[in-house]
């Protein structure tokens, strides 16, 4: 017997530990399916399913090694964040570890983080700070970050005469790739989403008075979409309002870039109307609520859109019609920017007073509290167990601490003598969490404790995931094969005892859905070799 096993959960029609140390499971709203691997599994419906093991010092690891590991198994189409797999962390005191597939959408406008694998580890680390990563090209404005088959793409405004935007790759050390300047001329590429397995990118004419800025001398219409294609950009089409809508006007930006039952949305940023993909048919004009939106995210099997305005909407349609239901009015803005899953809860970025709102079960909005004395909340993410928000006019990075009270991590754009600052677009990649910024164009990340990220879309069916502190190193494992590690550390610097629950299929990110089994701590490194039998035991 293994004595390092501190908790086997097989999940095949109870919820009972059966390494000897009684860590059982208490379940909250799950069920059991049959469609397992060798049986039945636990299925988590995405919303309110989790199991919660009650806190057990054969579960506090200290600052020593660890590894857990679970079968999942995910649908191709998942409308909401797939979320935590397994979960021990204290918000308040930041200590513990997370293990997540994660989804940001409406970062602001860029699906920028889709199907990643996400291991992380903190005690509460204050030595990070910000660290310059660059500028790409000649950026004026970093408006869409995005990871997409293991690298970080950044799209950009460049305002200059006879300057276009761009789409750069991050290649590390500051430095930056160019992939090529926006194939229809225009100014911006505003936005950007991985979807089929293609990096998409969606491009503007932007109005740089908008953000305290001259506007460009390019006046090139944008308003297009373009597949990348063994390193060529493909046209997808221009957003075309239908015959006799309500905008017999031209589309010159895609602003927001969503996926929503495996198709592919865009919105506007100057005009209204909301646009579906169908490929060689163009983009389908769906219609409006009656204001130009700002950006598309997806919660709970629906697409939401927010407007120019107080009101979040969600989009629904049949065969033959549409509707837009207004789900909320947040208090005092004007603008809604960006979302944001926390907690399995959805979160709403404002102008003018800085603010974020927090969707409650019941339906009602409750206000998390103003950043600082900042005006316009933009880019949202979660990173390892936090809430981070990006703002205006001082280009701060804000973490929420729970209760009200939202923590500045620094200013990332310092330029003198201007109206606006921005800390725009945001992704996280290769263990950090990185921010776009105007008027530098400067890209720049901070890591909070160590994490190791799989930054490549995580397929969907079964897959055995395992992650590992390996002494100095996390490591991260996808059916066997290491996938990630993080930067190295001291193991004297993490020591992760909390008194909070372990949880599987919740934690800070959102609720899991799809399906689990087998589910294994062990207070030890696993070599590969035992992760492969344990792989070929299952499948047996």
């Amino acid at each position: 017997m293994d004595t390092s096993l501190a908790g086997h959960w097989k999940l095949d029609g109870d919820l009972l530990d059966s390494s000897g140390n009684q860590n059982h499971g208490e379940g909250h709203d799950f069920e059991t399916t049959p469609h397992g691997l060798k049986g039945p599994v636990v299925e988590f419906n995405g919303h309110s399913s989790f199991i919660s093991i009650p806190k057990n010092e054969s579960l506090q690891t200290g600052n020593g090694d660890f590894s857990i590991c679970a079968f999942i198994h995910t649908e191709k189409s998942v409308n909401d964040p797939i979320g935590d797999i397994v979960s021990c962390f204290d918000p308040v005191a930041r200590r513990g570890f997370n293990l997540s597939v994660n989804r940001h959408s409406a970062a602001p406008g860029s699906l920028s983080n889709y199907r990643n694998v996400h291991f992380g580890i903190d005690n509460g680390d204050t030595s990070s700070t910000w660290q310059d990563c660059g500028r790409p090209g000649n950026a004026r404005f970093v408006m869409a970050l995005a990871v997409h088959e293991g690298s970080l793409f950044a799209g950009t405004y460049e305002e200059g005469e006879g300057e276009t935007g761009h789409v750069y790759r991050y290649t590390g050390e500051g430095r930056w790739e160019d992939w090529g300047g926006s194939p229809d001329g225009s100014n911006a590429v505003m936005s950007l989403a991985p979807f089929k397995g293609k990096l998409h990118a969606g491009t503007g004419r932007l109005k740089g008075i908008g953000s305290a800025l001259e506007n460009s001398p390019n006046r090139t219409e944008g308003g297009k979409v373009y597949r990348l294609d063994n390193s060529e950009w493909i046209p997808c089409g221009a957003l075309q309002p239908a015959k006799g809508s309500y905008a017999e006007f031209v589309h010159d930006t895609v602003h927001g870039l969503e996926i929503f039952q495996n198709e592919l949305y865009a919105v506007p940023l100057y005009t209204q109307g909301l646009f579906r993909y169908d490929g060689d048919h163009g983009w389908k004009d769906c219609g409006s609520p009656g204001n130009r939106a700002f950006t598309l995210s997806v919660y709970r099997d629906q697409i939401l859109m927010a407007e120019n305005g107080s009101g979040i909407f969600r989009f629904e349609s049949g065969e033959d019609w549409t509707r837009w239901t207004r789900i909320g009015d947040l208090p005092g803005s004007t603008q809604n920017y960006s979302f944001a899953v926390y907690q399995g809860r959805l979160h709403v970025g404002t102008w003018p007073h800085g603010e974020v709102f927090r969707l409650e079960e019941n339906g009602e909005w409750t206000n998390t509290g103003r950043l600082g004395e900042e005006k316009e909340v933009m880019g949202m993410a979660v990173y390892n167990g936090k809430l981070y928000a990006g703002t205006l006019p001082l280009a701060q990075v804000y973490r929420y601490d729970g209760d009200g009270n939202w923590t500045c991590t620094g200013q990332i754009d310092t330029t003198p003598n201007v109206i606006y600052r921005r800390a725009w677009s945001t992704a996280v990649y290769d263990g950090k969490l990185f921010f776009g910024t105007l008027p530098t164009g400067h890209v720049l990340s901070l890591e909070a404790g160590r994490s190791a990220t799989h930054d490549h879309e995580l397929d969907s069916g079964w897959k055995h995931i395992a992650a590992i502190r390996n002494g100095t190193i996390l490591e991260l494992f996808i059916d066997g094969e290491k996938v990630a590690t993080s930067a190295t550390f001291s193991p004297a610097d993490y020591d992760l005892s909390n008194d909070r629950p372990l949880t599987i299929g919740f934690g800070a990110h959102d609720y899991f859905h799809g399906r689990m089994n087998d589910v294994r701590f062990y207070r030890r490194a696993l070599t590969e070799d035992e992760l492969r039998n344990l792989i070929a035991r299952k499948g047996s």
